[in-house]
């Protein structure tokens, strides 16, 4: 008796489309197919074009990387090129990259990838990273254990609880859309930091446009900031699709004042070592 079985393809499509939360026939809606032929897919009794493959992958909403995947798991070559930020194919980017971050200043700019690891930053970073230990730098330092993690920046958090518990929901939520094992990793490692002993989370006050600021015991006192995250539009390759940039800004008067203090002594700086 002959048994059909799921193609690899089919179960990874299946697996997508549960993922989003669609029936077979809302995803055929979307993709121009039938319910029947989707289902013929996703039980391997009908193999999909390549054309096919990325229909469904946009009405999915599936990541370039796993676009790749699916390619390949139907047999066909990827459709996706994966660079490195320094090749000369994206050196236009990178030149875009390198403009946002040194514009953003005297405000901190990081650029991350997919995982959340720190590819660049602008010089205005160093009130975010001063003082954080070189195991938290090395192989390439992560945004959620620079953070979260108790020799991190976690210990001069003024309201650690309050982004902890934002980081890890936002976390959280890429690991369901994406089903990333990596990220999926990357949460459980760090959801199980301990939090440091440290003085009580002092009560915000007022209500203001930001839900949860990050609140920086510095030097020069406590910083208020908040950001937002800036991506590529329709990019075709895979590193590009996964590459954000996160800019920080002032809450108020004193973190603006306090950081372009703090810009002025690093240009200052820098002048006086080229300068000897």
């Amino acid at each position: 008796m002959n048994v059909e079985r799921p193609s690899q393809v089919g179960v990874l499509l299946r697996e997508w489309r549960r993922r989003r939360r669609l029936s077979q026939l809302d995803l055929a809606l979307q993709a121009g197919s039938s319910a029947r032929h989707l289902s013929y897919v996703e039980t391997g009794r009908a193999h999909p074009s390549r054309a096919m493959v990325l229909r469904l992958s946009a009405a999915l909403d599936v990541p370039l990387r796993e676009r790749n995947t699916l390619l390949l798991a139907a047999g066909y070559a990827p459709a996706y090129r994966e660079s490195s930020l320094d090749d000369a194919y994206l050196a236009s980017v990178r030149a875009a990259v390198d403009t946002m971050l040194a514009a953003h200043e005297p405000y901190p700019a990081v650029v991350v990838d997919r995982l959340w690891n720190v590819l660049d930053g602008n010089r205005a970073m160093t009130v975010l990273m001063d003082g954080i230990p070189p195991h938290l730098l090395r192989p390439r330092p992560n945004v959620f254990r620079l953070t979260l993690h108790p020799d991190g920046l976690a210990a001069r958090l003024a309201n650690l609880g309050e982004v902890r518990a934002l980081f890890l929901e936002r976390l959280r939520r890429q690991v369901d859309a994406t089903g990333d094992a990596a990220l999926r990793d990357l949460y459980e490692e760090v959801r199980r930091y301990p939090v440091p002993a440290g003085p009580a989370e002092a009560p915000t006050g007022d209500a203001g446009p930001i839900q949860v600021p990050l609140r920086v015991r510095t030097p020069f006192g406590e910083l208020s900031m908040f950001s937002t995250m800036a991506t590529f539009g329709a990019p075709a390759d895979v590193t590009l699709s996964e590459l954000a940039i996160e800019l920080f800004y002032p809450l108020d008067e004193f973190t603006a004042a306090a950081l372009r203090g703090l810009s002025a002594g690093l240009r200052g700086g820098a002048a006086d070592t080229g300068g000897a």
